[in-house]
């Protein structure tokens, strides 16, 4: 897991033994793994950050449905916009894809697999791989944040959730404004270029106003609507 571990309320898949699960009763148990990133997030929040939020939403749905286990995070995936920056690892979404279908395919003694998404760049690999493994019949499904207003990286939006599940780790003497146009206005030259070719501190938005406080109602929200989808989706 990272460092950002779920609460002792949340059952860790890494926890439990083969026998336990062989010989639980009742339904299978869905397993909730997240999906991030070890990425550049501005000189202020750590590189794992958005895998850390995907295991805090992950070990809030665990928190409020019961027969689900929380995955060991896939915390290097598709992060080849942030490649100008130093610290980020990435396999591209080709190889992210591969490894979301097999690991899927190798839960085939679960209930089923939900992917909780911290990463857009993830998105195109999670959308691809949920295509295969729907048409080969498996049990899965793929959930990711939407906040109205959010602004697009290492912003307010994901200082404030950080400044919630790990306020120790946000520089918060390094806070300053990136590029705050609108992403649609940027995308033709982010796409040519990456991050690094339109905002030189790797910030797209504006974290300065940042709050914890904020930042617990948005992991609230998310961890509402995430539990939401999963339990329709078990359901179903």
């Amino acid at each position: 897991m990272t460092p950002s571990q779920p609460s002792a309320h949340s059952p860790l898949l890494g926890d439990a033994t083969w026998t336990q699960l062989s010989h639980a009763r009742g339904p299978l148990p869905i397993v909730l793994l997240p999906l991030g990133s070890c990425e550049q997030h501005g000189p202020h929040l750590p590189l794992d950050t958005d895998t850390r939020i995907a295991c805090a939403v992950a070990d809030g749905v665990a928190s409020a449905l019961p027969q689900v286990l929380v995955a060991p995070a896939l915390g290097i995936t598709a992060s080849g916009e942030h490649q100008g920056f130093a610290g980020t690892l990435s396999i591209g979404s080709t190889a992210l894809e591969m490894v979301i279908i097999e690991l899927v395919r190798s839960a085939d003694w679960s209930g089923g697999v939900a992917l909780i998404n911290g990463h857009g760049g993830n998105l195109d690999a999670i959308k691809r791989a949920v295509a295969v493994l729907t048409a080969e019949g498996r049990r899965v499904t793929s959930w990711w944040p939407s906040i109205e207003g959010a602004d697009a990286h290492a912003g307010r939006t994901e200082t404030s959730l950080m400044l919630q599940i790990a306020p120790h780790l946000v520089r918060t003497e390094a806070l300053e404004p990136g590029r705050t146009d609108d992403l649609r206005d940027l995308l033709p030259e982010l796409r040519a270029g990456g991050v690094a070719s339109v905002s030189p501190n790797g910030v797209l938005g504006d974290p300065t106003g940042a709050n914890s406080s904020e930042g617990a109602a948005l992991l609230s929200k998310l961890v509402s609507e995430a539990t939401t989808h999963v339990a329709k989706w078990r359901s179903s």
